[in-house]
């Protein structure tokens, strides 16, 4: 499996200078490209090279093979869409290969400019140095939040799946982000009450407009992205180990098309921000560097149906938590019977179908 790792860039006052200033070179000579692309009418790397390469070297003083990648950064952006002329940020990302790129060592890396070769120190932690030597090909050198940074792709190895002596369902949410089968439950109310907190002040400090507020928000723009990263990587971590020391499968909800599905107007703010997309991908590609089984299952009444006799209605619900069947008294979390049954689902046609009843033995837990 492919992955990215970001590695940070320590350059100095001088080198940082001329990282940026070949970064808007790269990036005019794009939109330069994008333009003579655009009028020809043609998406082919061959075509536009003849078309622009000796004018963009000249124009714009690019290297030889950093005119080559600009020519490639357009045209796939181009062949995307035909119908627009692609459009290129100053602080858009250079895409370099190992013509213009080489690692020096964990320490330092050797970039081609526009004044020449910059060797560049790198600040490199334990889960990069362990990843370095498994690099593969070109790296995008990227601006974020005035920092540089190498997304390098780096081939991890897969483990072998197992044949699972059971199922943990997964109930994804918005409250709760993940209930299992066993239980557990992963709260969203810290998530939920970071957002608020920081769209607040994000509104406050945007009507009063002053320098200091423009730079404060400067300092705020990402932080609750980067806070619901975080906390996804912790829950898919969490749920991916456990299914794998217990072997079991992970079974989830389909929840394709989730977001056009009508809620109240009290709702839709939380339901548009819901990152369960986000948390199902992480489940889902750290299921497979570590060979877990990921099941899907169709989500319908999975939170109306009763496990124990299998008795389906919106009656089963008389309130957002609570699970209650009205033919046998079942009663439980609504998101744990919700995961239960999730489960259940995923364990027909395997032979692994003493699950219903095991989990049935289980005890309901409630949220504190």
């Amino acid at each position: 499996m492919l992955q990215t790792l970001m590695i940070r860039l320590d350059p100095d006052e001088e080198q940082y200078r001329i990282l940026l200033e070949t970064m808007h070179r790269f990036n005019e000579a794009c939109n330069y490209i994008a333009e003579v692309a655009y009028s020809i009418g043609k998406a082919n790397k061959i075509e536009v090279h003849k078309a622009v390469y000796y004018d963009v070297r000249k124009r714009f003083g690019l290297s030889a093979q950093l005119t080559v990648r600009a020519i490639s950064k357009v045209v796939e952006a181009y062949k995307r869409d035909r119908s627009v002329k692609p459009q290129f940020r100053p602080d858009g990302a250079i895409v370099y290969d190992q013509r213009i790129l080489s690692w020096k060592g964990l320490e330092a890396v050797s970039l081609t400019t526009l004044e020449g070769r910059q060797l560049i120190a790198v600040r490199i932690g334990d889960y990069q140095k362990a990843r370095t030597d498994r690099v593969r090909g070109q790296a995008d050198l990227i601006l974020r939040n005035g920092v540089f940074y190498l997304a390098a792709v780096v081939e991890a190895p897969e483990e072998t799946p197992y044949e699972p002596k059971g199922v943990l369902g997964v109930d994804l949410g918005i409250r709760y982000l993940a209930v299992d089968s066993d239980g557990e439950i992963h709260s969203g109310e810290k998530l939920l009450e970071t957002r608020e907190r920081l769209d607040s002040l994000r509104a406050r400090l945007q009507s009063v407009g002053t320098r200091s507020a423009k730079r404060h928000l400067k300092k705020l723009s990402g932080s609750v992205k980067r806070f619901t990263r975080d906390v996804n990587h912790c829950i898919s971590r969490h749920i991916v180990v456990k299914a794998k020391d217990t072997l079991r499968a992970i079974a989830l909800e389909n929840l394709k098309g989730i977001r056009r599905a009508p809620v109240g107007k009290a709702q839709r703010r939380d339901k548009h921000a819901w990152s369960f997309d986000m948390l199902k991908r992480y489940i889902l590609y750290k299921a497979k560097l570590l060979g877990v089984p990921v099941v899907f299952v169709d989500p319908k009444h999975t939170s109306q149906t009763c496990p124990s006799c299998g008795h389906v209605s919106k009656s089963n619900r008389p309130a957002r938590d609570d699970f209650r069947c009205e033919s046998c008294g079942f009663a439980g979390f609504a998101d744990h019977i919700a995961a239960i049954n999730i489960a259940s689902r995923a364990a027909v046609n395997q032979p692994i179908v003493a699950v219903h009843m095991h989990q049935l033995q289980a005890p309901v837990f409630r949220p504190e």
